[in-house]
């Protein structure tokens, strides 16, 4: 399996510890949009590439990953998409899992900007130390996540049959529409739990322990 790494210009959230045990224990490429490249520098990583127009990233951060010969790949100031998303169109056909870091806190239109990258990106998944964040539009099944919290999301305008087995609140073959706060706050409560859609898509956030 194939991994990616993209550092956003948002919050760590968590410890260094963390991300580097993370990163180590899943092994992959290293990219940065803009200002994301400041928190790799915090984390002693070399990323393979550096995307944006460079407003965002300080200078001595700058200085020091060209002397290590990390490719710039520079965009215009005024342009139509995010520095993020032009990151991705570039590479996320590349690998199977791209895992955002620091893509959550900061600024909200910022925050809620990356989030909505996962309605286009399927293999995107936002990770902190609090949390783990990504879209489900087909059947999924949680494996080894007792006592787990999950909240579920309604992303698309409407989701049909959701089925939720090996959970405290189960639910059979609803039907929820987007603005329904149905599925919030549940916990996994056996080993192997499933969920189900017939149609639609869901953000699934899971609370890290």
């Amino acid at each position: 399996m194939k991994i990616a790494y993209l550092f956003l210009n948002g919050e760590l959230r968590g410890s260094k510890k963390f991300y580097l045990d993370f990163i180590e224990n899943h092994k992959g490429d290293i990219y940065c949009a803009d200002g994301g490249a400041n928190i790799c520098y915090e984390l002693n990583l070399i990323p393979k590439e550096i995307y944006g127009d460079l407003d965002s990233i300080k200078n001595n951060v700058k200085e020091f990953y060209q002397e290590k010969n990390v490719n710039f790949i520079k965009f215009k100031v005024e342009k139509d998409y995010t520095d993020s998303e032009l990151v991705l169109n570039e590479v996320q056909d590349k690998y199977d899992i791209v895992y955002c870091i620091a893509g959550l806190g900061g600024s909200i239109d910022h925050e809620l900007t990356n989030i909505n990258l996962l309605a286009k990106y399927s293999n995107l998944i936002f990770i902190s130390e609090k949390e783990k964040i990504f879209k489900i539009n087909n059947n999924y099944e949680f494996n080894s996540m007792i006592n787990r919290k999950v909240s579920f999301i309604i992303f698309s305008d409407e989701v049909k049959a959701l089925t939720l087995e090996g959970f405290k609140y189960n639910i059979e073959n609803l039907d929820i529409k987007k603005g329904e706060a149905r599925c919030i706050s549940n916990i996994i409560v056996e080993n192997k739990a499933n969920l189900s859609i017939k149609s639609g898509s869901l953000l699934c956030v899971i609370k890290e322990n």
